[in-house]
């Protein structure tokens, strides 16, 4: 199983995020599930990469040939692609996972994110969509998703969609459920 991590090229102004991220690539790797993402050595990226190389995760990275210098390619991954455009990025990212997470990040994560939610919603893939909500970093999306499900412009038979984890343990266990209801966390 792969797991498409969306999340900064920078580490945000908390420490707590990048020990989150390294926490989260670190228990990644040791469950066995691999990662995909955006193939920098920079930022919360970098981060979760460096950490699951560390304890012997398999880390596949998607770099864009444009943001080969300013995101730092990183040259240490399982494997890595250089695509030809963001757009190329994502769709690959998508193909390669069999659920998503997005950790704190700016635009550019939230772009990521909203777009693979949407397919969800859309019934494009039913995979696992989760907000890694460190440090309450998500609190005021989560409360804007709930008022667009009041106003009525998500439905509520797709409420499930929206999975919010406030630890690595509470993403494992929705990984884990999801990838066959009985996987047993490996140590």
């Amino acid at each position: 199983m792969n797991v498409a991590i969306y999340c900064g090229s920078q580490t945000g102004k908390s420490p707590i995020y990048i020990e989150k991220a390294k926490e989260l690539g670190e228990k990644l790797a040791k469950t066995g599930l691999g990662i995909v993402y955006g193939g920098s050595t920079v930022g919360l990226m970098g981060a979760v990469a460096d950490s699951a190389l560390a304890h012997k995760g398999r880390v596949i990275g998607i770099m864009p040939e444009h943001l080969q210098k300013r995101e730092l390619t990183h040259l240490n991954l399982t494997e890595i692609h250089i695509v030809d455009s963001m757009h190329t990025r994502k769709a690959k990212m998508a193909d390669l996972a069999d659920a998503y997470i997005a950790l704190p990040g700016g635009c550019g994560t939230l772009d990521e994110y909203f777009e693979i939610f949407t397919w969800a919603q859309i019934g494009l893939h039913t995979k696992p969509v989760i907000l890694y909500n460190i440090n309450g970093f998500y609190d005021a999306l989560v409360q804007h998703f709930e008022k667009m499900l009041d106003e009525g412009f998500i439905r509520a038979e797709q409420r499930s969609i929206l999975q919010v984890a406030t630890s690595v343990d509470e993403i494992l266990e929705i990984l884990l459920v999801d990838q066959g209801k009985a996987k047993k966390i490996a140590n």
